[in-house]
């Protein structure tokens, strides 16, 4: 990580200057709306798959179920080497993707079995292993601190000061030993605590301690003032580093077996038969999930984190029916749900809204005790973004909006209505019952429509020409006949 962290500088560098590099990456705007960028590319486009595979939920478990992968492999390090391992150590990361295919694995088999559907084995699965995982935290790694909030929404506005420095030139490295002239030595009493006695006391005895020994990073060494030069220093959040690998994963994932995905989403024993290997593919897909959840962890919670794998491709979904295209949007919506979000969490709505005068608003009009700083999390307020953006498209989708289908609904019964009074009209013209079933007083009541329907019905035919009143009697116009005599040939409905 380290080394691809340094190639992706040593690249920056030959477009833009250190310090405007600096500024960029110790920014905390720029770095929570980057970090989130990668989690909701990483999250939409693993999403999409998950979602049309029905296996949206799979990363609610996995989310949750990371956290014994993570222990127990803690646990197992701790006792191989004798010592607390880091807690960014890429074994964690491993342990916590294994949970994650032990997840899926176990929900399978339990689904094989026939006794209970998907849904029930997921909800039977994550619980357990989750809760084992508490079990061995608050048993076992007792002291290992997990915040709720960050538990829940994470701290990406803090990704910014969490980070790795890589030394660009003056990196040299200094080491103090006690007989080095710059070691500051002291006397230190070995035995007055034990005692009780104090320094003073003719008893006491002392041993010389060196009170800055110890080696020094080049930036620890500017700062205690051991070299002349001023090293040149890039700090790298440590957040954009893991996200930044795991995005060109994915995306080498997708773009590679994209062919293979999208057979085995649509039409899995079509990818048997191509011998496509869908099983393999499936747990590769479930390890990167795992991988992205782990990842996003530290920045966006355990629990927001599902909605980065759900929302964008559910909102995708709603606006195309090609998955390629569903690729392109389900990201830009998560993207967009992120840069939105920072705006809104820090109390601006789309730049033309303040929440602060809306909560004062709000208190005055209706009398409401809201706070009256709009102080909230920035993942959640990016989760909340996308959440809206779904809104919109769940209502204004031209093809699956709420909107579009209430006026396809609204125009299919128009054309129905249309069709049975034509109909109706056509089958007693020209018939003995001409007269009793063709009267406008009593039509509505052989169509079953009440009164009011009719005239409404009518009333549009008229004005489109397609029937007429004549003598008490609702007949077909020569325009009425022709409609008719289309929809019944070539079922032409919707094209008048």
């Amino acid at each position: 990580m380290v080394a691809l962290e340094r190639l992706v500088i040593e690249l920056l560098l030959l477009f833009v200057e250190h310090d405007a590099l600096n500024a960029f990456l110790r920014d905390p705007r720029s770095v929570a709306v980057l970090v989130g960028a990668m989690i909701a590319l990483c999250g939409a486009l693993l999403g999409t798959f998950l979602l049309l595979r029905g296996q949206a939920l799979t990363s609610d478990a996995i989310s949750h179920t990371v956290l014994l992968g993570i222990v127990v492999t803690f646990l197992a390090l701790t006792w191989l080497t004798g010592s607390t391992p880091d807690l960014s150590s890429p074994l964690l990361v491993l342990g916590a993707a294994g949970a994650g295919v032990l997840t899926v694995v176990l929900t399978e088999t339990i689904q094989r079995s026939g006794l209970v559907k998907q849904d029930a084995a997921l909800g039977l699965t994550f619980p357990l292993l989750f809760a084992l995982a508490v079990i061995l935290v608050t048993r076992y790694v007792d002291n290992v601190h997990l915040d709720t909030d960050a538990v829940l929404t994470g701290e990406i506005g803090m990704a910014w000061a969490r980070t790795n420095s890589h030394c660009l030139d003056h990196c040299e490295t200094i080491t103090i030993t006690e007989d080095d002239p710059r070691a500051q030595m002291t006397r230190q009493c070995t035995n007055c605590r034990q005692l009780g006695i104090s320094p003073r006391d003719d008893g006491a005895q002392f041993r010389e301690v060196c009170l800055n020994c110890g080696t020094y990073s080049p930036a620890r060494a500017w700062q205690a003032g051991l070299i002349d030069q001023q090293p040149t220093l890039v700090f790298v959040p440590k957040s954009l580093g893991i996200m930044g690998a795991l995005t060109l994963l994915t995306l080498a994932f997708v773009l590679l077996f994209y062919k293979e995905l999208k057979v085995s989403t649509f039409d899995e024993a079509l990818a048997h038969a191509l011998g496509l290997r869908p099983r393999l593919l499936h747990y590769a897909l479930m390890v990167l999930v795992s991988l992205v959840a782990v990842g996003a962890f530290e920045a966006v919670g355990s629990i927001l984190v599902i909605a980065f794998f759900i929302v964008p491709p559910a909102a995708a979904y709603l606006l195309t029916d090609r998955l390629s295209v569903m690729l392109f949007l389900s990201p830009l919506v998560g993207v967009a749900g992120v840069w939105g979000g920072y705006d809104l969490a820090r109390g601006s709505l789309f730049g033309v809204a303040d929440m602060d005068a809306l909560l004062a608003w709000a208190n005055a009009t209706f009398g409401l005790q809201l706070g009256a700083v709009w102080d909230v999390s920035i993942s959640a307020a990016m989760v909340l973004m996308m959440g809206l953006f779904f809104f919109l498209a769940w209502v204004l989708s031209p093809k699956h909006g709420l909107l579009a289908t209430a006026v396809r609904r609204l125009r299919q019964r128009y054309q129905f209505d249309t069709f049975v009074v034509l109909g109706h009209i056509d089958n007693h013209s020209g018939t003995a019952r001409q007269a009793e079933e063709l009267a406008l007083e009593t039509l509505h009541a052989h169509l079953h429509w009440s009164r009011s329907k009719l005239w409404r019905v009518l009333a549009r035919l008229r004005a489109l020409g397609l029937v007429q009143v004549r003598e008490g009697q609702v007949l077909l116009t020569a325009h009425g006949a022709q409609r008719l005599l289309a929809f019944r040939h070539h079922n032409l409905i919707g094209r008048w």
